[in-house]
C-alpha cells in the first residue's frame, strides 16, 4: 500500500497514533473474549527529571482533546486492513476491524491536575474501564504526557533561577518538529515562562508573543546604525536591538545613538539583546553604558543556550541581565531528552466479574515492581499549605485511623501521619467516557504551578542534590504489595 500524500500527514483521526503492540494485544484480548473485563491502569514516572526534587505535571488538556475524538476511521481501518503477518495473511480479522469502527470510548479516567508537583511513583493519570479500551490509551496518554511534563518541569526549574526576570521561550527552531515546538511551547509557560516566540502558539493558546531580529537584519544594511535606525521607524516603541553582529559593545554604542533619535521623537529603547561572548562581562558593561547615558529603563535581554544552570552561573557573576532568551535546552529538554513515564495495569477485575486481582509487574531492581491496586495520592499539608508528605493508597480498601507512610524503596523508613490537612491529587475527569471535569484555562495551570512549586521546601527545589520529598505507600497497601511481590516471584532453591 502505497503511503498518503505528505500534506495528509495530520488526519482528522488520530487513533493511529500508537504503537503496534497495542493494537496486536486488543486482537488478542478481542479473540478471546476478554474485551471487556474491567481494568485499571496507573501512569507514572519513576524518578524526577533533571536529576531534581520535583516535577511539573503537564498534557492533561492535550490529553482530554484526544481522547474525546479517539475514533477509527474509515481510512484507518483500510490501513490496518492491509498490514499482513510473515505469512502474508492479513494481521487482523475483519470482524475485529468491524469492532474498532464501532469503538466507543466508555473509560473512566482520573488525573492530577496540570500544573500541580508531582513525584516519582505516583499517578499521574489512573484509567479504569474494559481492557481493551485502556490497553490502547497507552501510547498516546504517555506521548502527551510525557513531553509536556519534562518541559513544564525545565521552565519550572528556569523561572526559579530567572527570579523576578523576564524569561522568553525561544526554541521554535530547535524543537522536534512543528508538534513538539507548539507542545514545548504551551508547556513552557504552564511551567512559567513568560512569553513565547512562537506565533502559533500565541494564537492557538493565548500565550504573549516577543521577539527581536536577526543578524540577517543588520547584516542587510550599510552599517549597523543604519540598521537600527530602520527597525526603530518600524517599531518606535517596541524596538530591542540585537547588538552582537560585529562587536558586542561598539554595538550598544550604536544602540545608544539610535535611542537618543528614538527620544528626541518621543519614543524609548525597549531593550538590547547579547546573543554571544562572555554575557556577564558584556552585560555590566552594556548596562554602564546604557546607564551612563540615562537609558536606566532599556532591558538587557540575553540568549546562547541559556538554561537554569547558566542563569544561576551568570547571576553568581554579577551579570546585570534582566530577559533571559531560553530556546534550545529548553523545548529539547537539552539534558534530559525524555521523562521516562510508563503506563501499568494494577488490577484485572476476575473471570466471573466477582472481585479485583490486583497485579504487579516484578522486577529485580526494586524501583521497577509496580504498586498493585486502584491507587489515589492524599498530600498532606500545613494549615499554611506547604507540602509535608504524599501517601499513595488503595481505593479499593478501607484506611486505618492511624496512618503510616512506608518507603516503598526502604521498608525501615516510616513516617507516622501527624498532619489532619491532606488533598486527594487524582481528580475525575471522565466517566463512562464523558468528560465531567472543567478544566482549567492555561493561566489558571501557570499560576498553580509558581503556588505549588512555592510549597515546597527550597531544599527539594535546589538543583544540586536536592532533598527526597516523602512519598510513601500506606502501610496496608505496602505489606499487601509486599505479600503479592512473594506469591508471583518464582522461589529458587539454593
Amino acid at each position: 500500500m502505497n503511503p498518503a500524500p505528505l500534506s495528509g500527514l495530520y488526519a482528522p483521526s488520530l487513533s493511529l497514533v500508537t504503537d503496534l503492540y497495542q493494537l496486536t494485544m486488543a486482537y488478542g484480548y478481542w479473540k478471546k473474549g476478554m474485551q471487556d473485563r474491567e481494568a485499571v491502569f496507573h501512569l507514572y514516572f519513576r524518578k524526577p527529571p533533571f536529576n531534581g526534587g520535583y516535577a511539573v505535571c503537564a498534557g492533561l488538556a492535550y490529553a482530554v482533546d484526544w481522547l474525546e475524538n479517539i475514533r477509527f476511521s474509515e481510512d484507518d481501518l483500510t490501513y490496518l486492513a492491509s498490514l499482513q503477518g510473515s505469512k502474508g495473511v492479513p494481521m487482523f480479522e475483519q470482524g475485529f476491524l468491524d469492532y474498532l469502527r464501532d469503538l466507543k470510548f466508555t473509560c473512566d479516567v482520573d488525573a492530577i491536575a496540570e500544573g500541580t508537583v508531582v513525584f516519582a511513583n505516583e499517578p499521574l493519570v489512573r484509567v479504569k474501564g474494559p481492557l481493551l479500551q485502556a490497553q490502547l490509551l497507552e501510547t498516546a496518554l504517555l506521548t502527551l504526557i510525557n513531553f509536556q511534563t519534562l518541559i513544564a518541569t525545565k521552565t519550572a526549574r528556569i523561572r526559579e533561577a530567572a527570579g523576578s526576570d523576564l524569561v522568553l521561550e525561544f526554541g521554535l527552531r530547535r524543537a522536534q518538529g512543528f508538534d513538539g515546538g507548539l507542545s514545548a511551547s504551551r508547556a513552557a509557560y504552564l511551567g512559567g515562562a513568560d512569553a513565547t516566540s512562537n506565533v502559533l502558539a500565541g494564537q492557538r493558546f493565548g500565550i504573549p508573543v516577543r521577539g527581536t531580529h536577526a543578524h540577517s537584519w543588520v547584516m542587510s544594511f550599510e552599517d549597523e546604525e543604519a540598521a537600527f535606525t530602520a527597525y526603530a521607524e518600524a517599531f518606535p516603541d517596541d524596538s530591542v536591538f540585537l547588538v552582537d553582529t560585529y562587536d558586542t559593545l561598539e554595538g550598544v554604542r550604536h544602540a545608544i545613538a539610535v535611542a537618543r533619535q528614538m527620544r528626541a521623537q518621543g519614543h524609548e529603547l525597549a531593550g538590547i539583546r547579547l546573543d554571544s561572548g562572555d554575557l556577564a562581562y558584556l552585560s555590566r558593561e552594556a548596562r554602564a553604558l546604557l546607564d551612563e547615558a540615562g537609558f536606566h529603563k532599556t532591558r538587557i535581554v540575553a540568549s546562547n543556550d541559556l538554561d537554569e544552570n547558566l542563569i544561576t552561573s551568570l547571576k553568581l557573576q554579577g551579570a546585570r541581565i534582566d530577559t533571559w532568551g531560553v530556546g534550545t535546552k529548553l523545548v529539547t529538554a537539552y539534558d534530559q531528552p525524555a521523562l521516562g513515564g510508563v503506563y501499568k495495569l494494577a488490577a484485572l477485575r476476575k473471570a466471573d466479574d466477582s472481585d479485583w486481582d490486583f497485579t504487579v509487574k516484578i522486577s529485580e531492581q526494586l524501583a521497577k515492581t509496580s504498586i498493585p491496586g486502584i491507587l489515589q495520592v492524599r498530600r498532606f499539608e500545613t494549615e499554611k499549605g506547604q507540602a509535608r508528605a504524599d501517601m499513595l493508597y488503595n481505593i479499593a480498601e478501607p484506611l486505618p485511623e492511624q496512618l503510616t507512610i512506608i518507603d516503598p524503596l526502604d521498608p525501615t523508613r516510616r513516617r507516622p501521619v501527624r498532619s489532619t490537612t491532606f488533598r486527594e491529587l487524582l481528580e475525575p475527569v471522565f466517566r463512562e467516557g464523558q468528560l465531567v471535569m472543567t478544566l482549567p484555562s492555561l493561566q489558571e495551570s501557570r499560576e498553580r504551578v509558581q503556588r505549588e512549586v512555592n510549597s515546597l521546601d527550597p531544599s527539594i527545589r535546589r538543583f544540586l542534590n536536592p532533598h527526597t520529598y516523602p512519598v510513601g505507600l500506606e502501610e496496608g497497601l505496602n505489606t499487601f504489595r509486599t505479600n503479592l511481590i512473594l506469591e508471583k516471584r518464582p522461589q529458587r532453591p539454593a
